[in-house]
């Protein structure tokens, strides 16, 4: 139990009356005296919407509570005005202030005047003052105006006044009265001139009683572990919102309410789950995840709702309901996947949920694995006179389990088959006489490497004549039934569904030595609605005890529509986008329907080409898999973030149910993937018989330096010979150290045992992650083989023309220093050399791209796939500019000066002038029909059946607009006039901006026409 101790934060609640919102006025002066004044002022109209007593009734019920008295006829007169006597009265009484002794004006007969100690009190509590401070003038008869009533009000309340105000009051008051106006507190357009009368005294004299009360807390309710509701005497509900959350148990929860202070005692009971509570693992194949409340077992059980950076091959909700146990893959220690013993790993929930289903709960935690329990004999079991069970306190590696050699009964070896159930359980086939015996397990390990002590356990063997029964059976969704038995299960025949021709799929999900089977009908064969009769033939235990066995069992149909978890994005071995689609359950065969799916960029306009057409869909079908649907675009989408729009994805339910529309958000990071970029090695010169070799690595993003993933571990790195045929580890005393912050540097000692690894020529890197934690390789597999080099070289990989004098090109390396008169770009026509300048430049991950600028036009084989034209290095050779090689990378060394590199054409097609005209009109066939001619830069390849112009004639639109290519570097663009053409007509041609994507006017190297509008004067 806890008692802790909670404030809400400032401006956090929020009151609501009954019936609506209530307006809750701030308190300014202490005892709410400023507050009381300013209700005091309002006229009857202000309060009257919401009242629930006429101004007649609140008069009677401030009698009663001796606030205010009626005149000697009886009657109430609130027709009559208000003086300033009287207001002093009913302000002291509202207030219950204490009547004062005192003389603080000068007014005739004033220290007579029976209004004298009420006037005092409400001065002394800064409510009142006088007209005339220099004489100490109060005039307690005078009339109360509307607008004097506004300017205290506005001064209590510190209301913003408007410098602009214009409405009927004296001047002076002009702001006061608007800013009363505004606030709500005073009728627009009423006389603000005019005396106020005793009915607004009343009235205002009954709120100010009304909010001086002080309710209580009547009760309270817990929306969650921030949040609580309390219901006040008076009927208000008050939420507050706390700074700290609520423990289970008793809590203290402090708030202030309408100037009052409130210290409550609230009881806060989990029951549904709001958030992980803890992870744990005392062993490195299971992890113990706790929530603070009961979760939805199916939710629970899905291992797909547990992210890490290992294979989770299953996920079983313990009977708490709240606890979740989840269990790695893998059953031998040789194939990895566990965790590592004390060190911190990160297991992120995302999708589990709330045993009502009220909340999905999305958490990150961090945990770290203490295996330091030798594993035990937890119960061994005689499954009669062939086999006995045992089960293990915690998971142990197969390969060991499995071994008879590892078994002892009565102190004699056995010969013995072996069952493997699951990694904590196993069932040993072997005779066995009726009567106790003690078994002793040794040199069976977990998978720390600790070895269970062999300890003696007591089992006893009796003799077993009755064949499986069946404990319990659940149906699933039409097409699925979960049976339990009373003991383990040797073997199993047919299952089917009341007759036999309506069998169930085989094999069944079942493993030999295990009690439970789970059966899977196809829909032909479903479960109907109702009472179902499963029949289990030939369900056998190990003491070959046989039976068919029945059970009655009625389905759960499936309601729950699917929801997107959420998408990714990849470049496949050809360069193309993959986008990934993850749903909470298996989807339909058919859900990668192209209509289901709406590609968009940040600005929300659908995106075109690239794989997806002019409405954003994919123009291929995406691949199901599982929970997974996957879409391979044609071509990389550009770097940046993106938006699926998904409809019409149904899940596999015998009946389908269908996700809401929904959109789901993923980014394109084209150096997203992490990877060994390169690896170069560099024998230490010298005549010394022992040399130091050292190896570098440079990946394409930082890596981690501590951690699991961290790239600063010798035994992450083996080295191959024999290109790649064998690997082997580095040899022990091997260091490694961080150069840059994605490139590493491995020190090998050079000695006779090792002297060879000079001559490596392929190194593995494994388990290794970027600074982010992001690993580079996946279910344990390692990155992949790199290729050594001798010495490390930085070349241009990539060269493309972007236009007739610009060159982009792409080095791979991290260039700190680029000398533009060491390259060049030479004319494979002509053999010129032409100069260069730099532009530019910037890093993709670790390659560097640079824009040069070239002294001439490269007007040489535009439209072809390479340009009559090569960049080339200029520091050797005849073509020399620069005396030394100045351009380097950050290890300092300098680029390949014996490389060229083809020039690809990047350059896009444009619209050109011919004789002073960006196109040209002609009259068509029909009326009104004209055809534009428009010529570009170079030839066009242009796509059928494909619309992406538009056509305005001053203005309008045109219609029936199509386009033939009419020459090779021309298009022409039929279209119907909303008017006939004349001398000075305005027209327009739009070639839509989709056209880059969707490449329907390309040149014949694939670069696309840009979007363009152009105008001509008829």
């Amino acid at each position: 139990m806890s008692n802790t101790s909670y404030s809400f934060k400032e401006n956090s609640h929020v009151i609501v009356n009954q019936g609506g919102e209530k307006k809750v006025m701030k308190k300014i002066l202490s005892v709410a005296l400023s507050t009381a004044m300013a209700f005091s002022m309002f006229a009857s109209v202000a309060f009257g919407a919401d009242a629930k007593l006429t101004p007649e009734q609140q008069f009677n019920a401030l009698k009663e509570a001796g606030i205010v008295s009626g005149f000697p006829d009886g009657l109430s007169h609130l027709e009559r005005t208000l003086t300033r006597a009287e207001l002093a009265k009913i302000i002291v009484n509202s207030l219950s202030l204490e009547p004062v002794d005192a003389t603080s004006y000068n007014d005739k007969n004033y220290a007579n005047h029976w209004g004298r100690p009420y006037i005092e009190a409400a001065t002394q509590a800064g409510i009142l003052n006088g007209k005339d401070a220099v004489k100490k003038l109060f005039d307690p008869n005078g009339a109360v105006t509307v607008q004097e009533l506004a300017k205290v009000l506005v001064t209590a309340l510190k209301l913003e006044v408007p410098a602009d105000a214009n409405n009927t009051a004296s001047a002076w008051a002009k702001g006061y009265v608007a800013a009363a106006v505004n606030a709500g507190y005073l009728a627009d357009g009423i006389n603000y001139q005019a005396q106020a009368t005793r009915s607004q005294a009343v009235v205002a004299a009954y709120a100010i009683y009304e909010a001086a009360q002080v309710p209580t807390v009547k009760s309270y309710k817990v929306l969650d572990s921030k949040n609580v509701e309390f219901t006040l005497s008076n009927g208000e509900v008050v939420k507050v919102t706390l700074e700290k959350e609520l423990v289970a148990g008793k809590n203290e929860v402090k708030f202030t309410h309408n100037g009052h202070e409130y210290n409550e005692s609230v009881e806060y009971t989990v029951t549904e789950a709001t958030k992980v509570e803890s992870v744990s693992a005392d062993n490195l194949k299971e992890i113990k995840v706790v929530f603070d409340g009961k979760v939805d077992k199916e939710t629970a059980e899905n291992e797909a709702n547990y992210k890490l950076n290992r294979v989770i091959e299953d996920a079983v909700l313990s009977e708490d309901g709240k606890t979740v146990v989840l269990t790695l893959a893998k059953e031998f220690k040789s194939e990895g996947n566990n965790l590592e013993n004390q060190k911190e790993t990160k297991l992120t929930v995302d999708g589990v949920k709330s045993s009502d289903k009220s909340k999905t709960i999305k958490q990150e935690v961090t945990f770290t694995p203490v295996d330091v329990t030798t594993p035990s004999v937890k119960e061994v079991v005689g499954l009669g006179t062939k086999a006995y069970k045992v089960v293990f306190s915690e998971p142990v590696d197969r390969a060991d389990v499995v071994k008879s050699s590892n078994y002892k009964v009565d102190g004699k070896a056995i010969t013995a088959f072996i069952d493997y159930v699951d990694s904590k359980t196993v069932v040993v086939n072997t005779e066995l006489e009726l009567g106790t015996h003690k078994l002793v397990v040794s040199d069976v390990q977990d998978f720390s490497g600790l070895k269970v002590v062999p300890l003696e356990t007591e089992f006893t063997v009796a003799e077993d004549k009755e064949a499986p029964s069946i404990v319990s059976a659940t149906g699933g969704d039409f097409t699925k039934v979960t049976i339990k038995f009373n003991e383990p299960v040797k073997s199993i025949g047919k299952v089917y569904n009341t007759v036999s021709s309506k069998g169930s799929k085989t094999p069944i999900s079942w493993t030999k030595g295990s009690d439970e089977i789970t059966v899977e009908f196809d829909k032909a064969n479903a479960l109907s609605l109702g009472e179902n009769n499963i029949v289990i033939e030939g369900v056998t235990d190990y003491s070959n005890n046989s039976a068919t066995r029945e059970v009655k069992v009625s389905p759960t149909p499936d309601a729950e529509r699917p929801e997107v978890k959420g998408a990714s994005e990849e470049a496949n071995a050809s360069g193309n986008s993959v986008v990934t689609i993850e749903f909470n359950e298996n989807v339909a065969s058919n859900a990668g329907a192209t209509a289901n799916f709406t590609f968009r960029d940040k600005d929300g306009k659908v995106v075109v080409g690239k794989g997806l057409d002019a409405n954003g869909h994919p123009i291929v079908a995406g691949t199901v898999d599982g929970k997974k649907v996957k879409f391979t675009l044609a071509g990389r989408l550009d770097n940046g973030d993106y938006t699926i729009d998904i409809t019409g994805v149904q899940d596999t339910a015998y009946v389908p149910n269908t996700i809401l529309p929904t959109s789901v958000g993923f980014s394109v990071n084209k150096t997203a993937t992490f990877e060994a970029k390169k690896f170069w090695v560099e024998v230490q010169t010298g005549t010394s018989a022992k040399r130091d070799v050292y190896f570098y690595v440079t990946f394409s993003r930082p890596v981690a330096t501590e951690g699991n993933g961290s790239a600063l571990t010798a035994a992450k790195y083996n080295y191959s010979t024999d290109n790649g045929v064998t690997y082997k580890a580095l040899p022990t005393d091997s260091t490694v150290e961080l150069i840059t912050p994605e490139t590493v540097k491995i020190t090998v000692p050079y000695t006779a045992d090792h002297a060879i690894i000079g001559g490596a020529n392929k190194l593995r890197v494994s388990l290794i992650a970027d600074k982010d934690g992001s690993y580079a390789y996946e279910n344990n597999a390692y990155i992949g083989e790199i290729a050594v080099t001798s010495a490390h070289v930085v070349g241009a990989t990539d060269v493309k023309a972007l236009d007739k004098n610009t060159v982009e090109v792409k080095f791979d390396g991290k260039l700190v220093n680029i000398d533009a008169r060491e390259f060049g770009v030479k004319s494979t026509v002509t053999s010129d050399v032409y100069d260069v300048s730099l532009a530019g430049y910037k890093y993709d991950g670790n390659d560097t791209i640079a824009t040069f600028k070239v002294s001439k036009d490269l007007a040489y084989g535009v439209g072809t796939a390479t340009l009559d034209a090569h960049f080339i290095s200029r520091t050797a050779g005849t073509n020399t500019q620069a005396p030394t090689a100045n351009t380097q990378d950050v290890f300092g060394f300098k680029v390949d000066t014996t490389a060229t590199s083809p020039i690809k054409d990047g350059i896009k097609p444009v619209i050109v002038e011919v004789d002073g005209k960006k196109f040209t009109v002609a009259a068509g066939a029909g009326t009104n029909v004209y055809v534009a001619t428009l010529t570009f830069s170079e030839n066009v390849v242009v796509a059928a059946n494909s619309s992406v112009f538009t056509v305005t004639v001053n203005g309008a639109d045109a219609t029936n607009i199509s386009y033939t290519q009419s020459a090779p570097n021309q298009v022409q663009v039929t279209f119907t006039s909303p008017i006939a053409l004349t001398s000075g007509s305005y027209v327009g041609i739009a070639l839509s901006d989709s056209n880059e994507g969707a490449k329907v006017i390309k040149d014949n190297a694939g670069n696309a026409v840009a979007g363009v509008t152009v105008y001509e004067v008829q």
